[in-house]
């Protein structure tokens, strides 16, 4: 089987050049993502039903480099996914270190 790959550069239809890059912004910054930032990351959150199995759809979260340099990427995530509807808030939950005091009265 012969097949030839075209490596030209991609046109549209009228012949028009097509963008090779697409620039994302951090879903918690709102920050444009360079293409040297490195330290980016894309995260899919596979969402689920009551019984926890997984249907097929997913939310898509980038997150720049400075978030993650600062240690805030999982506080990002966590507020991102209350946003969306995939969790409850994190202020929600009751805080660990007040139940352990309670549980020991």
């Amino acid at each position: 089987m012969d097949t030839k790959e075209d490596f030209s550069t991609p046109e549209a239809s009228g012949n028009q050049d097509v963008e090779l890059y697409y620039p994302r912004k951090c879903s918690a910054t709102n920050r444009l993502i360079a293409a040297k930032d490195h330290a980016s990351v894309q995260i899919n959150i596979g969402h689920v039903d009551s019984n926890g199995s997984y249907t097929n759809e997913y939310s898509t979260f980038a997150l720049c480099g400075y978030i993650r340099f600062k240690g805030r990427a999982d506080d990002a995530i966590n507020r991102l996914a209350a946003e969306a509807g995939l969790m409850r808030a994190m202020s929600s939950f009751p805080h660990p270190a007040k139940t352990n005091v309670e549980e020991k009265e």
